[in-house]
């Protein structure tokens, strides 16, 4: 009996992830990503989801600390 693991690539985290990562609730990733041109969208089990680089997910870090000081 074979299984069969889906291959994950690790340059890319999902927005759930991300938004895990970063310690911000989902929406405001969104809010985010949509005023920065962050992510990208991609078809993932019929729907389209929004995925990070570890950069983009670092230049946001950037921005917020930014926007702090």
């Amino acid at each position: 009996m074979r299984v069969f693991v889906k291959e994950i690539d690790p340059k890319y985290v999902s927005e759930d992830r991300a938004a895990a990562l970063l310690g911000i609730p989902r929406q405001e990733l969104s809010r985010i990503s949509h005023e920065s041109g962050f992510g990208h969208a991609e078809l993932s089990n019929g729907h389209e989801e929004l995925f990070f680089t570890y950069e983009e997910l670092r230049k946001i870090c950037q921005l917020s600390v930014q926007k702090i000081h």
